[in-house]
């Protein structure tokens, strides 16, 4: 019994010293990374995080996947914020902003993105770059504000058809995340996945190897696409990355983005097509084109461009062809706006 109890205290004592690490971990975060940005208050004591670079206009403004945080577009945005204003910011419940008061679906993170920007003194017009998830929430900020929006880049837009409830086929791969983000959440709180993380990213990888591996294939598998798709990006944002993926309401927000999956879908389904926007959609070589009706419904004035080199992270494969277009509507933009004042 006393052997039982000595091993109860040894486990609570280690549970609490996970704790404080990953409280005093996350506090040395917060004051390291996020001096370059700014908090945004959207109400209701919500805040978003903001990053610009960049002057003049128009402003161009950024929306991540449905995991994803500012620092997916941080090479892109520095080298667009050479010859025009940028803008790109962590969704409610993800990276460094406050955690989400409403259901992760387009509409209303399409509202809140709205008030952000008006809170900010940041005015139109935008011109729209969303990936994936990201591509719908830009889809809906066009239909909602037209007035805003001087041009949209969609970049291999989640495609409502191939999910539930319209494909009920990916329901299990939608209750995975979901149960994975749940288990994520006590792990992190007691510092093993700032251990993991920090590990897997800013030294040898050894611990983050050995703990996917205890965790089997899909812990493997998981391993695998983080070095892949992280391993993308700049080095020097690798630390902040695992600062986010560190905290356990990074975990959360994930969450609350899967399980909004079938209200996204059903809200994106019906959804009008943009009228008198340009659109360019870029496909991935790995994917099948859109078809010109899957075209039609998104825009009335959609160019589709085919990345030949790139998987689903166009940006990270092939960012030229991310920055051309980006360039090629501010500078239409930039040339109307001459035109009318001559």
């Amino acid at each position: 019994m006393h052997i039982f109890g000595s091993m109860v205290g040894c486990i609570l004592a280690l549970i609490a010293m996970g704790v404080l690490y990953q409280r005093i971990g996350a506090h040395r975060d917060r004051l390291r990374y996020t001096h370059a940005g700014r908090w945004i208050t959207i109400g209701r004591g919500s805040k978003l995080y903001l990053l610009e670079k960049g002057s003049g206009g128009p402003t161009v403004l950024f929306e991540s996947g449905i995991a994803a945080t500012n620092l997916n577009w941080c090479h892109i945005q520095e080298r667009v914020s050479h010859f025009t204003h940028t803008a790109s910011y962590d969704r409610g419940g993800l990276g460094w902003s406050s955690r989400a008061r409403t259901a992760r679906t387009p509409g209303n993170i399409a509202v809140e993105l709205r008030v952000m920007l008006q809170e900010a003194g940041i005015r139109p017009p935008y011109i729209l770059v969303g990936h994936s998830f990201g591509g719908l929430v830009m889809r809906r900020y066009a239909l909602a504000y037209p007035e805003d929006v001087s041009g949209i880049v969609l970049i291999d837009p989640m495609r409502p058809e191939e999910w539930p409830p319209l494909d009920p086929t990916k329901q299990s791969q939608l209750d995975r995340g979901i149960r994975l983000s749940g288990y994520a959440i006590p792990i992190a709180q007691i510092g093993l996945a700032r251990l993991a993380v920090t590990s897997l990213l800013c030294r040898s990888g050894r611990l983050s190897s050995f703990l996917a591996g205890a965790a089997g294939t899909g812990g493997m598998h998981v391993l695998g696409r983080i070095k892949g798709e992280v391993g993308k990006m700049p080095q020097e944002v690798w630390p902040i990355v695992a600062a986010h993926w560190s905290r356990p309401g990074y975990y959360a927000g994930m969450c609350s983005h899967v399980e909004a999956v079938p209200a996204t879908v059903r809200e994106m389904q019906d959804a009008n097509p943009i009228h008198d926007i340009p659109v360019t959609l870029l496909t991935p070589g790995s994917s099948a084109p859109l078809t010109e009706r899957c075209l039609s419904r998104i825009g009335d004035n959609v160019q589709q461009v085919i990345a030949p080199a790139s998987a689903h992270w166009i940006h990270l494969d092939q960012p030229d062809l991310i920055i051309d277009s980006i360039r090629g509507m501010v500078f239409a933009k930039t040339a109307e706006a001459v035109a009318t004042t001559v």
